[in-house]
This record gives structure tokens, sequence and C-alpha cells, in this order.
């Protein structure tokens, strides 16, 4: 293991071990993006997977929006679709479109295309090394958080070719090939298992699990198709480097929160739709939470986003809290926003606390 900067700020790994802390920590999804000028300038000169897979470039744009905002984690600068990537397929970066593979997989035979879960992970060293450069840069000012896309988030993908608003090839793989799904879900998690124990080793503090589709499968399909695989994923991962606190982020998937909860994870994330009260009820004080505001509430004035994040904490109440947004941020957000956000959490659950 390297020798890193001893950690300044662990509230982010307390709250997500359920401990108590002075004020709820608070991170923000997509916090290193398109919303800063300084992020867009640097993206000026080079395309997006040239950052990603440049480690002094990610390690700089991970570390951009801390010198803004007193966040209290930083994320890798990455993305979900290096591990497709990794697996042998073709993934663009297309200005104003979003991700475009070129030759998504048509049908079970192409499941012969992709490389083994061996010959993937040494395809990841530049993920490992980004996360080493940049944790030594925080010189532990907060902690450092990995992640990855889930199985089927990164199936709905490798299938579809590109976002979609109803992966209708993705999901019908699920009906028309189960078992061909299944073992395309299986190749997944076993590079992901690797993946993200590796990523615990080069410097990540915490870890999470984008389901980022998970809202576009019915219960059944969900406990067919995903679930099985969130669990195998975090119990590797768990068995591996036990210390490491998980996050899944199982977007749309509200039905699925008493699950979840007993699905091997410290944190689940909750989208805007859920109400916090509700999840509680239903996660039975078993993992903490994170979340939840509504990325939009950023568009409002200082004092309306100041209503809205009293709202939330009030809503979540006294147990074990990671302040988010209920997504990512928005390119059109405005930065100053989003330091009132995060300053609003700081101020107000801090008054909440006993003490």
């Amino acid at each position: 293991m390297p020798d890193f900067p001893l950690l300044k700020n662990d509230l982010i790994l307390r709250a997500a071990r359920g401990e108590p802390t002075e004020r709820a920590p608070v991170w923000i999804m997509r916090q290193a993006g398109r919303y800063l000028p300084e992020y867009r300038a640097l993206r000026a000169e080079d395309e997006f997977f040239t950052v990603v897979r440049t480690p002094e470039l990610a390690a700089e744009v991970t570390l951009q929006p801390l010198e803004r905002i007193p966040l209290d984690a930083a994320i890798i600068f990455s993305d979900i679709l290096v591990v497709p990537q990794a697996l042998g397929m073709e993934v663009e970066m297309v200005k104003g479109t979003g991700p475009h593979f070129p030759r998504p997989l048509d049908g079970p035979a192409d499941l012969d295309r992709l490389r083994s879960p061996e010959d993937a992970a040494g395809d990841l060293e530049y993920v490992y090394t980004a996360l080493s450069v940049t944790r030594r840069q925080l010189g532990g000012r907060v902690p450092l958080i990995g992640f990855c896309g889930a199985p089927w988030t990164l199936m709905a993908y490798m299938i579809e070719g590109g976002g979609s608003k109803t992966f209708a090839r993705s999901k019908a793989w699920l009906y028309a090939h189960p078992e061909a799904s299944h073992r395309l879900l299986q190749r997944i998690t076993d590079v992901l298992a690797g993946y993200l124990v590796r990523q615990a080793d080069a410097g990540a503090q915490l870890l999470q699990v984008f389901d980022s589709w998970a809202g576009l499968l019915t219960p059944a399909a969900f406990r067919s198709f995903a679930l099985p695989y969130l669990r195998d994923l975090a119990g590797r991962v768990r068995a591996e480097r036990p210390g490491v606190p998980l996050i899944v982020f199982a977007r749309g998937a509200n039905y699925a929160l008493p699950d979840l909860a007993e699905a091997g994870y410290d944190v689940v994330g909750l989208d805007w739709t859920v109400d916090p009260a509700e999840a509680r009820a239903a996660v039975a004080g078993r993992v903490a939470l994170q979340g939840n505001l509504d990325p939009c509430a950023l568009y409002a004035s200082p004092a309306v986003i100041r209503e809205e994040v009293e709202r939330m904490l009030d809503a979540f109440g006294p147990g074990a809290h990671i302040a988010n947004l209920g997504h990512g941020l928005h390119p059109t957000h405005d930065p100053a926003h989003v330091g009132v956000f995060v300053e609003a959490v700081h101020e107000l659950s801090a008054a909440q606390r006993p003490g």
C-alpha cells in the first residue's frame, strides 16, 4: 500500500460507517466537470478520454472543484465506460450527444468479441495511477472516492450503443436472451470486482457503484438481472478490502431500497424522487443514506437553495447522512450556486446536531 498523506477530514468516512458526525459531510456527483470554466478551458485543449487516460490531467480536474468549494470529498475524474473500453469495445464521447459505441453488441454471438476479465484489467492502469497521483496531491485534505458503473448499466450501454430514453435494445436482451444476458453481466461483474479492489489499493478511500439505469427495469427484472450482481460485486470487494466503505446508487429503483440495504453496501444513495423519511423507514437503520436534493434546485436564488437544503436535512433527520444531489450537476449550473449548496449543508446540518 502506498504511503499517502494523513487524512485531515474524515467526516464522510465516519458517516458512511454510521458513526456520529458533527455535521453532514457533502460531495456532489459530477462535481468535477462541465459547469466549471476551468474544466471547459482544459477540455478545449484535450479530448474527453484523453483527459481520463492522462493521470496528471485527471488529477487536475479532480481537484478543480475543491479549489472553489469546501467539499468533504473528491471523486476521481474518470468515466464508467472505461470498463467497456477495457473489454475491447470502442467508445467515443461525441460533443452534444454523449457516449457512442460504433459497434455495440448485436446478439449473443458478439460476446466472443469481448476480452477476458484478466486482459481487461491490464487496460485500466491509468485509472490507478490517476488515483495515486490525486491522493498525494490532495495532501490529506479530504478523502478520495473511486467508482464504477453497475453491471446492468454497463450492459445497457454496450448493447444500446449510447444513451437512450428507453434502452429498448438492451432490455430486449433480458427477455430474448436471458442466458446470454447473465453471462454478460457476470463477465462485467468479474472485471468490476478486481477494478474496485485495485482502486482501493491505488488510493480510493470510498467506492461508489452507479446503477444509473436501474429505474428502467421492472422490479422482477431488477431482482433477476441487477440485484444479484450488485450483491456479488459488494461481497467480493468487501472480502478483499473490508475497510473501504461502499456506496450504491440505483437511480429510479426506489422499490428496491430494502433489498439494497441488505446487498452489502454501507451507504445507499437516493435520487430526488425519494422521500428521505420513507427511505429511512425502508432501510430500517441498516445503512447510511446519501442524497438527494433535486439538481434543478441549484438554479434558484441563494435564499431558496438554503430553504431547500434545510427541507432536505429535516427530512433525513438525525441518522447517518451524506449530503449530495439526487443526480449529477448540469453543465449550466452556476459554480457560485453550487458553493451556496455546500455551505448551507455545512451550516444548517451543524445547527441540527446536538452540542
